[in-house]
Protein backbone atom coordinates (compact mmCIF):
# COMPACT_ATOMS: atom_id res chain seq x y z
CA UNK A 1 0.00 0.00 0.00
CA UNK A 2 2.21 2.70 -1.05
CA UNK A 3 2.19 6.46 -1.82
CA UNK A 4 3.05 6.07 -5.31
CA UNK A 5 -0.13 6.80 -6.53
CA UNK A 6 -1.14 10.19 -3.90
CA UNK A 7 -1.74 12.44 -6.72
CA UNK A 8 -3.13 9.82 -9.27
CA UNK A 9 -6.90 9.01 -9.73
CA UNK A 10 -6.79 5.75 -8.40
CA UNK A 11 -5.47 4.99 -4.91
CA UNK A 12 -4.24 1.43 -3.96
CA UNK A 13 -6.29 -0.67 -1.63
CA UNK A 14 -6.07 -3.86 0.62
CA UNK A 15 -8.40 -5.91 1.25
CA UNK A 16 -9.00 -9.00 3.53
CA UNK A 17 -11.44 -11.26 2.42
CA UNK A 18 -13.53 -14.49 4.46
CA UNK A 19 -15.97 -16.39 4.28
CA UNK A 20 -18.15 -19.04 5.96
CA UNK A 21 -16.43 -18.78 9.56
CA UNK A 22 -19.04 -20.83 10.92
CA UNK A 23 -18.11 -19.69 14.46
CA UNK A 24 -14.24 -19.60 13.89
CA UNK A 25 -12.61 -18.28 16.70
CA UNK A 26 -8.32 -17.42 16.61
CA UNK A 27 -6.22 -19.98 18.04
CA UNK A 28 -8.48 -23.07 16.24
CA UNK A 29 -6.49 -22.76 13.01
CA UNK A 30 -3.17 -24.14 13.89
CA UNK A 31 -4.89 -27.01 14.78
CA UNK A 32 -5.26 -27.97 10.85
CA UNK A 33 -2.40 -26.25 9.71
CA UNK A 34 -4.85 -23.51 8.68
CA UNK A 35 -3.36 -19.52 8.38
CA UNK A 36 -6.22 -17.75 9.86
CA UNK A 37 -3.89 -16.73 12.46
CA UNK A 38 -3.40 -13.43 14.38
CA UNK A 39 -2.02 -11.19 13.94
CA UNK A 40 -3.56 -10.50 10.57
CA UNK A 41 -1.77 -8.62 7.78
CA UNK A 42 -2.90 -4.84 7.81
CA UNK A 43 -5.81 -4.30 5.80
CA UNK A 44 -7.68 -1.39 4.75
CA UNK A 45 -11.38 -3.00 4.36
CA UNK A 46 -12.45 -6.39 5.85
CA UNK A 47 -15.13 -8.29 3.68
CA UNK A 48 -16.76 -11.18 4.97
CA UNK A 49 -19.66 -12.71 2.27
CA UNK A 50 -21.50 -14.89 5.35
CA UNK A 51 -22.51 -17.91 7.37
CA UNK A 52 -21.21 -16.08 10.19
CA UNK A 53 -22.62 -19.26 12.21
CA UNK A 54 -23.55 -22.81 12.21
CA UNK A 55 -27.02 -21.68 13.26
CA UNK A 56 -28.11 -18.34 13.69
CA UNK A 57 -28.40 -18.33 17.31
CA UNK A 58 -27.36 -15.38 19.34
CA UNK A 59 -24.48 -16.27 21.29
CA UNK A 60 -22.84 -17.52 18.35
CA UNK A 61 -23.08 -14.13 16.86
CA UNK A 62 -21.60 -12.58 19.91
CA UNK A 63 -18.62 -14.41 19.45
CA UNK A 64 -18.41 -13.95 16.00
CA UNK A 65 -18.67 -10.38 16.56
CA UNK A 66 -15.64 -10.44 19.42
CA UNK A 67 -13.71 -12.13 16.73
CA UNK A 68 -14.14 -9.49 13.92
CA UNK A 69 -13.04 -6.86 16.36
CA UNK A 70 -9.73 -8.34 16.58
CA UNK A 71 -9.13 -7.74 13.30
CA UNK A 72 -7.57 -4.33 12.27
CA UNK A 73 -9.02 -2.56 9.78
CA UNK A 74 -10.92 1.09 8.84
CA UNK A 75 -13.98 -0.16 7.33
CA UNK A 76 -15.29 -4.04 8.21
CA UNK A 77 -18.49 -5.29 6.20
CA UNK A 78 -20.52 -8.15 6.87
CA UNK A 79 -22.74 -9.86 5.36
CA UNK A 80 -25.25 -12.87 6.22
CA UNK A 81 -25.03 -15.87 4.76
CA UNK A 82 -27.68 -19.45 5.10
CA UNK A 83 -26.40 -20.72 8.44
CA UNK A 84 -27.61 -17.27 9.85
CA UNK A 85 -31.10 -18.10 10.20
CA UNK A 86 -32.26 -15.64 12.50
CA UNK A 87 -31.15 -13.01 10.30
CA UNK A 88 -33.57 -13.82 7.89
CA UNK A 89 -36.49 -12.56 9.46
CA UNK A 90 -38.92 -14.16 7.02
CA UNK A 91 -37.38 -17.31 6.60
CA UNK A 92 -37.37 -17.15 10.19
CA UNK A 93 -41.08 -16.88 11.29
CA UNK A 94 -42.11 -19.63 8.65
CA UNK A 95 -39.19 -22.06 9.94
CA UNK A 96 -39.18 -21.85 13.56
CA UNK A 97 -39.88 -25.02 15.07
CA UNK A 98 -38.97 -26.84 12.20
CA UNK A 99 -35.71 -28.32 12.94
CA UNK A 100 -33.98 -29.73 16.59
CA UNK A 101 -31.35 -26.91 16.09
CA UNK A 102 -34.08 -24.51 16.73
CA UNK A 103 -34.98 -25.86 20.42
CA UNK A 104 -34.46 -23.02 23.01
CA UNK A 105 -35.04 -20.63 20.31
CA UNK A 106 -37.74 -17.73 19.99
CA UNK A 107 -39.23 -15.98 17.20
CA UNK A 108 -37.84 -12.43 19.04
CA UNK A 109 -34.51 -14.02 17.97
CA UNK A 110 -34.93 -12.07 14.61
CA UNK A 111 -35.37 -8.96 16.03
CA UNK A 112 -32.07 -9.27 18.70
CA UNK A 113 -29.71 -10.62 15.44
CA UNK A 114 -30.16 -7.40 13.72
CA UNK A 115 -30.12 -5.40 16.92
CA UNK A 116 -27.02 -6.55 17.34
CA UNK A 117 -25.38 -7.07 14.34
CA UNK A 118 -26.95 -3.03 13.56
CA UNK A 119 -26.64 -1.41 17.11
CA UNK A 120 -23.84 -0.71 19.82
CA UNK A 121 -22.00 -4.61 19.45
CA UNK A 122 -21.63 -4.17 15.94
CA UNK A 123 -20.44 -0.22 15.85
CA UNK A 124 -18.11 -1.20 19.19
CA UNK A 125 -16.61 -4.10 16.50
CA UNK A 126 -16.10 -1.95 13.93
CA UNK A 127 -18.54 -3.81 11.58
CA UNK A 128 -21.17 -2.66 8.94
CA UNK A 129 -23.79 -5.23 8.73
CA UNK A 130 -24.98 -4.96 5.05
CA UNK A 131 -28.70 -5.93 3.89
CA UNK A 132 -28.89 -6.61 0.03
CA UNK A 133 -28.37 -3.72 -2.14
CA UNK A 134 -25.87 -1.19 -3.23
CA UNK A 135 -23.81 0.97 -1.31
CA UNK A 136 -20.81 3.39 -1.46
CA UNK A 137 -17.97 4.24 0.73
CA UNK A 138 -15.29 6.41 0.91
CA UNK A 139 -12.13 5.91 3.05
CA UNK A 140 -9.67 7.51 5.25
CA UNK A 141 -6.85 7.55 2.01
CA UNK A 142 -10.07 8.93 -0.48
CA UNK A 143 -10.29 5.83 -2.32
CA UNK A 144 -14.04 5.52 -2.91
CA UNK A 145 -15.58 2.24 -3.94
CA UNK A 146 -19.17 0.93 -4.59
CA UNK A 147 -20.12 -2.42 -3.69
CA UNK A 148 -22.96 -4.52 -4.48
CA UNK A 149 -23.91 -7.00 -1.42
CA UNK A 150 -26.20 -10.18 -1.02
CA UNK A 151 -26.60 -12.87 1.12
CA UNK A 152 -29.51 -14.87 -0.78
CA UNK A 153 -28.79 -17.99 -2.78
CA UNK A 154 -30.46 -20.33 -5.03
CA UNK A 155 -32.62 -22.61 -2.19
CA UNK A 156 -29.64 -24.86 -0.43
CA UNK A 157 -30.93 -27.93 2.37
CA UNK A 158 -34.10 -25.61 3.48
CA UNK A 159 -31.92 -22.75 4.94
CA UNK A 160 -32.24 -19.07 4.36
CA UNK A 161 -32.22 -16.45 2.30
CA UNK A 162 -33.41 -18.65 -0.49
CA UNK A 163 -34.58 -18.18 -3.74
CA UNK A 164 -36.21 -20.73 -6.63
CA UNK A 165 -33.51 -21.42 -9.16
CA UNK A 166 -35.40 -20.39 -12.08
CA UNK A 167 -36.02 -16.85 -10.44
CA UNK A 168 -33.76 -13.64 -11.30
CA UNK A 169 -32.97 -11.96 -7.83
CA UNK A 170 -30.18 -9.41 -9.32
CA UNK A 171 -31.03 -8.34 -13.25
CA UNK A 172 -33.34 -6.30 -13.73
CA UNK A 173 -37.01 -6.58 -15.60
CA UNK A 174 -35.70 -6.24 -18.85
CA UNK A 175 -32.44 -7.97 -18.87
CA UNK A 176 -33.84 -10.61 -16.70
CA UNK A 177 -32.42 -14.53 -17.45
CA UNK A 178 -34.71 -16.58 -20.31
CA UNK A 179 -37.46 -18.16 -19.22
CA UNK A 180 -36.84 -17.38 -15.03
CA UNK A 181 -39.10 -15.55 -12.84
CA UNK A 182 -38.14 -11.94 -12.19
CA UNK A 183 -38.23 -11.54 -8.55
CA UNK A 184 -35.78 -8.34 -8.23
CA UNK A 185 -36.07 -6.44 -5.63
CA UNK A 186 -32.29 -4.55 -5.62
CA UNK A 187 -31.11 -5.40 -9.61
CA UNK A 188 -27.28 -4.95 -9.80
CA UNK A 189 -26.48 -2.23 -11.78
CA UNK A 190 -24.99 -2.19 -15.21
CA UNK A 191 -20.94 -1.57 -15.41
CA UNK A 192 -19.18 0.84 -14.20
CA UNK A 193 -21.84 1.01 -11.78
CA UNK A 194 -20.38 -1.30 -9.50
CA UNK A 195 -16.65 -1.93 -8.62
CA UNK A 196 -17.48 -4.82 -6.27
CA UNK A 197 -19.71 -7.62 -5.65
CA UNK A 198 -20.41 -9.76 -2.39
CA UNK A 199 -22.78 -12.24 -2.35
CA UNK A 200 -22.84 -15.19 -0.07
CA UNK A 201 -23.41 -17.95 -3.20
CA UNK A 202 -21.46 -18.29 -6.30
CA UNK A 203 -22.23 -17.68 -9.51
CA UNK A 204 -22.82 -20.47 -12.31
CA UNK A 205 -19.63 -22.18 -12.80
CA UNK A 206 -17.50 -19.76 -10.90
CA UNK A 207 -15.73 -21.92 -8.03
CA UNK A 208 -19.11 -23.50 -7.40
CA UNK A 209 -18.42 -27.33 -7.56
CA UNK A 210 -19.64 -29.34 -5.17
CA UNK A 211 -17.94 -32.37 -3.40
CA UNK A 212 -20.12 -34.37 -5.62
CA UNK A 213 -19.10 -32.87 -8.65
CA UNK A 214 -22.44 -30.72 -9.53
CA UNK A 215 -22.57 -27.12 -10.27
CA UNK A 216 -24.53 -25.33 -8.07
CA UNK A 217 -23.76 -21.64 -8.46
CA UNK A 218 -26.90 -19.13 -9.43
CA UNK A 219 -27.80 -18.56 -13.29
CA UNK A 220 -28.89 -14.90 -12.99
CA UNK A 221 -25.68 -14.33 -10.57
CA UNK A 222 -23.08 -14.79 -13.40
CA UNK A 223 -25.43 -12.58 -15.97
CA UNK A 224 -25.22 -9.63 -13.20
CA UNK A 225 -22.22 -10.16 -13.08
CA UNK A 226 -21.05 -10.22 -16.80
CA UNK A 227 -23.42 -7.07 -17.04
CA UNK A 228 -21.48 -5.00 -14.35
CA UNK A 229 -17.63 -6.46 -14.62
CA UNK A 230 -16.78 -5.45 -11.09
CA UNK A 231 -13.00 -5.31 -10.17
CA UNK A 232 -13.86 -8.28 -7.67
CA UNK A 233 -16.89 -10.51 -6.84
CA UNK A 234 -16.10 -12.25 -3.67
CA UNK A 235 -18.57 -15.10 -1.76
CA UNK A 236 -18.08 -18.74 -0.34
CA UNK A 237 -20.90 -20.94 0.28
CA UNK A 238 -19.58 -23.66 -1.31
CA UNK A 239 -16.74 -24.93 1.01
CA UNK A 240 -14.99 -27.08 -1.45
CA UNK A 241 -15.19 -24.52 -4.14
CA UNK A 242 -12.57 -22.52 -2.45
CA UNK A 243 -9.87 -20.46 -4.74
CA UNK A 244 -9.87 -17.60 -6.88
CA UNK A 245 -9.86 -17.02 -10.43
CA UNK A 246 -9.63 -13.91 -12.77
CA UNK A 247 -12.61 -14.03 -15.83
CA UNK A 248 -11.54 -12.33 -18.89
CA UNK A 249 -15.05 -10.77 -20.89
CA UNK A 250 -16.29 -11.05 -24.24
CA UNK A 251 -16.29 -7.48 -25.25
CA UNK A 252 -19.51 -7.98 -26.68
CA UNK A 253 -21.67 -6.46 -24.08
CA UNK A 254 -24.31 -7.74 -25.33
CA UNK A 255 -23.60 -11.34 -24.80
CA UNK A 256 -24.75 -12.51 -21.48
CA UNK A 257 -24.67 -15.32 -18.94
CA UNK A 258 -21.79 -17.56 -18.78
CA UNK A 259 -21.50 -17.46 -22.51
CA UNK A 260 -19.90 -13.91 -21.47
CA UNK A 261 -16.79 -15.70 -20.11
CA UNK A 262 -13.95 -15.46 -23.13
CA UNK A 263 -11.55 -17.54 -21.04
CA UNK A 264 -10.52 -18.14 -16.64
CA UNK A 265 -7.27 -17.65 -15.31
CA UNK A 266 -7.04 -19.82 -11.77
CA UNK A 267 -5.12 -18.47 -9.26
CA UNK A 268 -2.54 -21.52 -8.55
CA UNK A 269 -1.84 -19.90 -5.15
CA UNK A 270 -3.09 -18.12 -2.40
CA UNK A 271 0.29 -16.23 -1.15
CA UNK A 272 -1.29 -14.93 1.85
CA UNK A 273 -0.53 -13.31 4.51
CA UNK A 274 1.01 -11.52 1.50
CA UNK A 275 -1.14 -9.69 -0.97
CA UNK A 276 -2.31 -11.20 -4.03
CA UNK A 277 -0.58 -9.36 -7.13
CA UNK A 278 -3.54 -9.93 -9.59
CA UNK A 279 -3.65 -6.41 -12.01
CA UNK A 280 -7.03 -6.25 -13.19
CA UNK A 281 -7.88 -4.41 -16.52
CA UNK A 282 -11.45 -2.90 -15.32
CA UNK A 283 -14.41 -3.64 -17.76
CA UNK A 284 -12.75 -6.58 -19.20
CA UNK A 285 -11.50 -8.83 -16.07
CA UNK A 286 -12.88 -9.59 -12.83
CA UNK A 287 -11.32 -11.27 -10.10
CA UNK A 288 -13.59 -14.11 -8.21
CA UNK A 289 -12.85 -15.24 -5.16
CA UNK A 290 -14.16 -17.70 -3.04
CA UNK A 291 -12.93 -17.12 0.39
CA UNK A 292 -14.39 -19.90 2.46
CA UNK A 293 -12.31 -20.45 5.70
CA UNK A 294 -13.74 -23.43 6.81
CA UNK A 295 -13.72 -26.71 4.27
CA UNK A 296 -15.88 -29.09 3.59
CA UNK A 297 -15.30 -31.28 6.89
CA UNK A 298 -15.82 -27.78 8.58
CA UNK A 299 -12.48 -27.23 9.84
CA UNK A 300 -10.78 -23.96 9.46
CA UNK A 301 -7.94 -24.63 6.73
CA UNK A 302 -8.64 -22.50 4.17
CA UNK A 303 -6.65 -19.32 4.32
CA UNK A 304 -8.17 -15.86 3.91
CA UNK A 305 -7.40 -13.91 0.52
CA UNK A 306 -5.46 -10.62 0.82
CA UNK A 307 -6.55 -8.42 -2.67
CA UNK A 308 -5.03 -5.06 -3.42
CA UNK A 309 -7.57 -3.35 -6.16
CA UNK A 310 -6.60 -0.20 -7.26
CA UNK A 311 -9.80 2.04 -6.35
CA UNK A 312 -10.82 5.49 -7.85
CA UNK A 313 -10.30 8.64 -5.59
CA UNK A 314 -12.99 10.12 -4.79
CA UNK A 315 -13.30 14.10 -6.02
CA UNK A 316 -12.16 16.56 -3.87
CA UNK A 317 -14.97 18.43 -2.21
CA UNK A 318 -15.55 22.18 -2.55
CA UNK A 319 -14.76 24.37 0.48
CA UNK A 320 -15.51 28.67 1.23
CA UNK A 321 -12.99 30.43 3.16
CA UNK A 322 -14.17 32.72 5.72
CA UNK A 323 -12.19 35.82 6.26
Amino acid sequence: MSTSSAQSKTVPTRFLIISDTHNFQFGEAERCDGSFTQPTPKCDVLLHCGDLTMGGELGEYEKCLNMLSTIPAELKLVIAGNHDMTLDGKYWRSHLGNHTSYRGMKLSDHEEAVEMWKGDAAQQAGVTYLDEGLYSFTLKSGATFNIYASPYQPEFCSWAFPYERDEDRFNPLGKCTPGFKSIVENPIPDFPGVDIIMTHGPPAGILDETKGGNNVGCESLIRAAGRARPALHCFGHIHEGYGALVVDWKEDGSIMGEDAVESRREVEENPYPEPLEQPLERGKETLMVNAAIKNRRYRPAHAPWLVDLELPRAEPTSATLLL
